[in-house]
C-alpha cells in the first residue's frame, strides 16, 4: 500500500489562517507586526522568494517593507542597514536574503541582526536558545518540519529519528528539536558509516542532504515517516527516466520546461513508508508559513506579551492507541 502524503500546502494553510487571525487581534490590540526583507543585488531566485514572503505579509495583514540595497554594497554597507532595522519599533523580524554577494562577509551581516527579530532562526542566541529550551525563535525549515509531525498526528516521543544532513539551517536545528520533543535522534553525514542500515533505524527520516533521490528504498524502514527537505532540480534525460519512467504527469512536465523538481528521496520510497512528504508540494510550502509565524512570535516576545504564536497555540492531537503503543 503506497504511503500516505503528508500535504504540506494544506498545513500551511492552516497555519497561515491561524496567524492571520493572530495578526487581527493584535492589531486591534494597537500591534501590527512587521517584517523588513534585505534583497541585495538582481539574484532572480532571491526575487523571487522574496516577493513570496512580501505576498504572504500583505495577505496576513503583516507590515512588510522590501529594501534593495545595489550589488556593489560592502559588508559595512549592509551591516549599516541591519542596524538602522534593528533600531526601529514598527520591524518586528529582519530578513536577510541569502546568498549575499561573494564580496560580502556574509557571517558578519547575519551576526549584525538583532536576536530579537532574528526571525530565519539563525543568530548564535537563537540556537543557544534552542539548545537550552529558552523561548526564542527558531529556523522556519526545521519548524516546519516539526509542524508536519504534529498536524499529521505522527507520534514523536519514544520514536527513534534519523536525520540525513547536518547544517546549520535544517539538520542541526531539527535535531534539537526533535530531542526536546523525546525523540531519539541520530544524525548523519557523509562520513556515516553504513548508511543504508543507520537510516534504517528511523520511525521518522529526514531527508536534508542537497543530492536528487539519494535516499532509496533501501534506506527506509517499513512504515517509517519520511520528511523529504530536498529540492533538487534535475535536467538531464537519464536522470529523469531513473527516477519518473512512467510519470505522465512528470513526463509531460520535463517535456515543456527540460527540468523536474525532485527531493532527496527516489520518487520509490513511497511504496516502504507510511507517510511521506512530496516534493514539491511537501515541506518547503510550510517554510513561508512558519516565517509569518516567527514575525508575529517576534512581535509579542519584544513587546513582553503572551508568547505562543498561531501555529504553536493549538493543542496537540490525542495520539491513537496504536501509536501510544508504539512510543512505548
Amino acid at each position: 500500500m503506497p504511503a500516505h502524503v503528508l500535504d504540506g500546502n494544506l498545513y500551511a494553510t492552516q497555519i497561515k489562517s491561524e496567524v492571520g487571525e493572530e495578526v487581527r487581534h493584535m492589531v486591534e490590540a494597537g500591534v501590527r507586526p512587521g517584517l523588513a526583507a534585505v534583497l541585495v543585488g538582481e539574484n532572480p531566485a532571491s526575487q523571487t522568494y522574496v516577493r513570496s514572503k512580501v505576498r504572504a505579509c500583505e495577505q496576513l495583514g503583516i507590515f512588510s517593507e522590501l529594501i534593495t540595497p545595489p550589488e556593489s554594497s560592502t559588508t559595512e554597507e549592509l551591516i549599516a542597514v541591519v542596524e538602522g532595522l534593528n533600531q526601529r519599533d514598527d520591524i518586528d523580524g529582519i530578513l536577510v536574503q541569502l546568498p549575499l554577494p561573494a564580496n560580502v562577509d556574509s557571517k558578519a551581516v547575519l551576526l549584525a541582526v538583532d536576536p530579537a527579530k532574528d526571525v530565519d532562526g539563525f543568530h548564535p542566541v537563537n540556537v543557544g536558545n534552542l539548545s537550552t529550551q529558552r523561548p526564542g525563535l527558531v529556523p522556519c525549515t526545521p519548524a516546519g518540519c516539526m509542524e508536519i509531525l504534529r498536524r499529521a498526528n505522527i507520534p514523536i516521543e519514544g520514536q527513534e529519528a534519523v536525520i540525513v544532513g547536518r547544517s546549520d539551517i535544517v539538520g542541526k536545528p531539527l535535531a534539537m528539536l526533535l530531542t526536546n520533543a523525546n525523540a531519539t535522534v541520530t544524525i548523519c553525514h557523509s562520513r556515516t558509516k553504513d548508511l543504508p542500515a543507520v537510516c534504517r533505524r528511523g520511525d521518522i527520516l529526514v531527508a536534508a542532504i542537497g543530492r536528487p533521490g539519494f535516499i532509496t528504498t533501501e534506506f527506509v524502514k517499513p512504515g517509517a515517516t519520511i520528511l523529504d527537505v530536498g529540492i533538487n532540480h534535475i535536467s538531464d534525460p537519464a536522470d529523469f527516466e531513473r527516477f519518473f519512467k512512467g510519470d505522465e504527469k512528470r513526463e509531460k512536465q520535463f517535456a515543456e520546461k527540460g527540468s523536474t523538481i525532485i527531493g532527496d528521496c527516489d520518487p520509490r520510497v513511497v511504496r516502504i513508508a507510511g507517510a511521506v512528504t512530496p516534493v514539491p508540494g511537501g515541506v518547503g510550502k510550510l517554510t513561508i508559513a512558519m516565517l509569518m509565524s516567527n514575525t508575529v512570535k517576534a512581535a509579542r516576545l519584544r513587546r513582553g506579551q503572551s508568547l505562543a504564536p498561531a501555529a504553536e497555540a493549538q493543542p496537540a492531537k490525542p495520539k491513537s492507541t496504536k501509536a501510544k503503543n508504539n512510543a512505548e
